[in-house]
C-alpha cells in the first residue's frame, strides 16, 4: 500500500531524516515509535507533501507520490490526523465532520453513510452534533478530528501522536476505538510515543531514533526487545 525507500529530509542545512525505508501492506496497521525529536512528524509531513524530501522515493497504491501537492495526495486516499487538532472551533461538530468529505468526490457520494459510521464509533459526537467544536473537551475534540479524517473514506489513515495530552482513561478508550477502525480493513500508520498502547493496535512496528530506523519487527518481537522494554515500556 505504502512504500518509503531511502528517504532523506532536511530543513535547510539541518538533516532530520536519513536514508529511511519502511512499508505498509494492505489491511495492515503499522506503528512508528520514538521520542520527541526522532523525526516522526517530519516523516508524516514528507509522505503527504507538506515538506520536500532531499532524496528517496515514496509510492502509494503502486503510484509515486513524492513531489505531489498535498491536496492531490489526500484525494488519492491518504489522510492525516495531526497532533494539533486543527478544528474549526466556531463550527458545529456536524459541520466539521461534513468538511472531511467536502472536497473528496467519492466521499461526498457516501457522506451520510460515513457520518452514521462515525457516530457509531463515537456516540458522544452524535449527542453533540450541534455543539461548537471549540467548546468541547480535549478528548472529545480528538474524537472529532479522527471522525473528520474518516469522513474522507481514506485508504490510509495516518495518526500523529493521537494520545498526546489525553488523560489515561481516554487514551485507553481511544486505542480501543482504533482497534474497531482497524477491523474494517483500514490501513493505519500510527506514530506514537505511547508504545504500550500502540502495540495493542498494530501488526508491525518501527522504532525511530535520531531520524533513522533503529529497530523493526512484529508486535511480539518489539514487545520482547530489551531496548523497547527499557525505553518505551518502563520495564
Amino acid at each position: 500500500m505504502l512504500e518509503v525507500k531511502n528517504l532523506s529530509v532536511a530543513y535547510g542545512r539541518i538533516q532530520v531524516i536519513w536514508d529511511l525505508s519502511l512499508s505498509i501492506g494492505n489491511n495492515e496497521a503499522v506503528g512508528i515509535f520514538g521520542p520527541n525529536g526522532a523525526g516522526k512528524t517530519t516523516l508524516i509531513n514528507a509522505i503527504v507533501g507538506l515538506v520536500k524530501a532531499k532524496g528517496g522515493e515514496i509510492t502509494f497504491d503502486g503510484r509515486p507520490i513524492l513531489g505531489q501537492d498535498t491536496h492531490t495526495i489526500a484525494r488519492g486516499g491518504i489522510v492525516v490526523v495531526p497532533q494539533n487538532r486543527e478544528l474549526f472551533p466556531f463550527m458545529t461538530v456536524r459541520e466539521n465532520l461534513r468538511l472531511g468529505a467536502a472536497y473528496i468526490p467519492h466521499a461526498r457520494e457516501k457522506l451520510e453513510e460515513t457520518l452514521d459510521y462515525v457516530y457509531q464509533l463515537f456516540p458522544i459526537l452524535k449527542e453533540r452534533d450541534k455543539q461548537l467544536a471549540g467548546t468541547m473537551s480535549g478528548g472529545q475534540q480528538r474524537m472529532l478530528v479522527i471522525g473528520r479524517a474518516l469522513m474522507s473514506r481514506p485508504k490510509l489513515l495516518i495518526l500523529d501522536e493521537p494520545s498526546l495530552g489525553l488523560q489515561p482513561s481516554l487514551v485507553t478508550e481511544l486505542f480501543d476505538t482504533l482497534k474497531e477502525i482497524k477491523k474494517n480493513d483500514m490501513v493505519i500508520l500510527l506514530a506514537e510515543q505511547n508504545a504500550r498502547q500502540g502495540l495493542k493496535v498494530i501488526d508491525r512496528g518501527y522504532v525511530m531514533e535520531n531520524g533513522r530506523i533503529a529497530l523493526e519487527g512484529s508486535v511480539e518481537e518489539l514487545s520482547q526487545d530489551e531496548h523497547i522494554k527499557r525505553a518505551y515500556l518502563g520495564v
